[in-house]
């Protein structure tokens, strides 16, 4: 396998390195078990006010090396303004102690096997780097280069057992494949087998790739609702309950959840689905973790604290991907549209710090 035949690969690439950052601009700023905390956790929880789960690199290096391969101009985009010690500054505005970060779309995967393993290899060690430099502040999640299963194999090892990444990135599909489909058995195997966290970013929808309502592009509209797609599809296909031990996160507050939850509530009595998920829909989902990037304080987030338990949300800001600029205010503007919905003090520590550190316990020990 060295190319795909689906144009979806190289033209939504392309469509969303260029307009990025203008289709940012349109955002609105918007259980599992639970082991008791240790000592030195609740120690760390006093320390640390907020931790970002969902937080983007740019390594600038990989971005320019985009750049070239679509044959485009680099203009003026915050995605050429990246580093390190402004996303550290951006974070400090926002009482933000630590940021897990990861890639967005369009990923690592081209269509061609060996330039994907090594735009993931070439993501990962920048960002294995940036958390070398500055391991108090920053974790990564790791792009594999799906749907190259020998590929995506390799890096899982390496990015996790010499890198130490916290997890391993997906995005929501792979050439029109969302997530439960068999073809990512043998890496979800792994995974459970680690115990991973599998952190996931929506993408472009083969069915979408164009502007479904004029004006608008695919992150509008068509993001939130891959995202659900993706949700769906694990569950009914019964991914989530043969492998328990992978610890899923979805970026948005899981998209279109909220909104369609009525309608995919009772999907396990419908006969297709028999025996996929025993235990109902609603209690897959609330296994499943759920960031607060651009969700509304005062709407989105309280609607899926109806759905899911408040041990399952964590926070997220999408920097500095989230809004336009200037970048450097955009931690603060996530951190204070979660706010405006007044939370109470248990659901605020939660949300911003408690919920990261139960996940990822090394922060406590930092």
């Amino acid at each position: 396998m060295k190319k795909n035949d689906l144009s979806i690969g190289a033209s939504s690439r392309r469509d969303f390195i260029v307009g990025v950052a203008a289709a940012a601009g349109a955002a609105t700023f918007s259980t599992g078990l639970i082991t008791p905390v240790a000592a030195a956790t609740k120690a760390a929880v006093r320390k640390l006010r907020r931790i970002d789960m969902h937080h983007h690199f740019l390594p600038q290096q990989y971005m320019k090396d985009e750049y070239e391969r679509q044959h485009s101009d680099h203009g003026n985009s915050a995605m050429f303004s990246w580093t390190a010690e402004g996303d550290i500054e951006a974070c400090d505005k926002a009482g933000v102690d630590f940021a897990v970060a990861s890639i967005s779309t369009p990923g690592v995967w081209t269509g061609d096997v060996e330039q994907s393993r090594k735009l993931a290899r070439q993501w990962n060690e920048a960002a294995g780097q940036t958390v070398h430099d500055h391991p108090t502040r920053f974790g990564f999640f790791a792009p594999i280069p799906l749907p190259d299963t020998e590929g995506s194999l390799k890096e899982i090892d390496y990015a996790i057992g010499t890198l130490k990444a916290d997890g391993i990135n997906f995005l929501s599909n792979y050439q029109g494949k969302w997530l439960g489909d068999p073809a990512f058995t043998p890496v979800m195997e792994e995974l459970n087998r680690r115990n991973a966290i599998v952190y996931v970013h929506p993408t472009f929808s083969p069915c979408c790739t164009t502007n479904m309502v004029t004006g608008l592009v695919a992150p509008n509209l068509e993001f939130p609702f891959d995202t659900t797609r993706t949700i769906v599809s694990l569950i009914t296909s019964g991914t989530t309950t043969r492998f328990p031990n992978i610890r899923f996160i979805f970026a948005h507050g899981g998209g279109a959840l909220s909104a369609i939850y009525g309608r995919i509530e009772g999907m396990n009595r419908m006969p297709v689905f028999k025996d996929k998920f025993p235990g109902g829909m609603h209690a897959e989902l609330s296994k499943l973790y759920y960031d607060t990037a651009s969700m509304n304080g005062e709407v989105t987030v309280p609607a899926l604290l109806k759905i899911v338990p408040l041990s399952q949300v964590l926070l997220g800001s999408d920097y500095p991907l989230a809004g336009p600029p200037p970048t450097n205010v955009m931690v603060q503007k996530a951190v204070a549209e979660f706010e405006a919905g007044h939370p109470s003090a248990k659901v605020k520590a939660a949300i911003e710090r408690d919920n990261a550190i139960r996940l990822l316990p090394r922060i406590a020990k930092l």
